[in-house]
């Protein structure tokens, strides 16, 4: 078989969100940030059909505390979904690498754990600009924009899969 052959397979599907239930863990640290990655959250959401009374918002101190509460809301039984935002700048001090890794690995062992997926939407940047380009630059990008449509994607792929040994929430 051929590359192109596949082709249709990386089309973007139809994203169907209307019954899903989506976790969104918002970082304080950088609000000034995260409040625009949340809105675009909310915009692309709304774009995929998830109802605004079945998103689920917690804000935590900042990303590294992201994992704990993604899980706490999966273990719940809360969501089908969760994205998780925030905003480490790197500084003069090592500090950014230790909670930037830490956040990434987290939370995806939160996901690979339960099953649900768990969406990184946390800027990890060199300086401000760019994380002001990447929650609403010129051009309109926005991660958590994106974030919205992945968890939703990745949310369906779930159910097209019945769980077999896989962490039930």
């Amino acid at each position: 078989m051929g590359i192109d052959q596949h082709s249709d397979q990386r089309a973007l599907p139809a994203l169907d969100g209307a019954s899903l239930r989506v976790g969104v863990v918002c970082g304080r640290f950088n609000d000034h940030i995260t409040i625009r990655l949340l809105d675009g959250v909310r915009r692309g959401l709304g774009e995929c059909g998830v109802a605004e009374e079945y998103t689920l918002i917690e804000w935590v101190p900042g990303a590294f505390e992201a994992p704990f509460a993604a899980q706490t809301m999966i273990s719940a039984g809360a969501c089908d979904a969760v994205i998780a935002l925030g905003c480490v700048i790197r500084g003069d001090t090592s500090h950014y690498e230790f909670v930037a890794g830490e956040c990434a690995r987290g939370l995806q062992q939160v996901g690979l754990s339960t099953g649900v997926p768990v969406i990184f939407g946390v800027l990890t940047t060199e300086n401000l600009q760019q994380a002001l380009d990447r929650s609403e630059g010129a051009g309109g990008h926005n991660v958590g924009e994106e974030g919205a449509r992945t968890a939703v994607e990745m949310a369906m792929l779930v159910r097209r899969y019945p769980a077999r040994g896989r962490a039930s929430t």
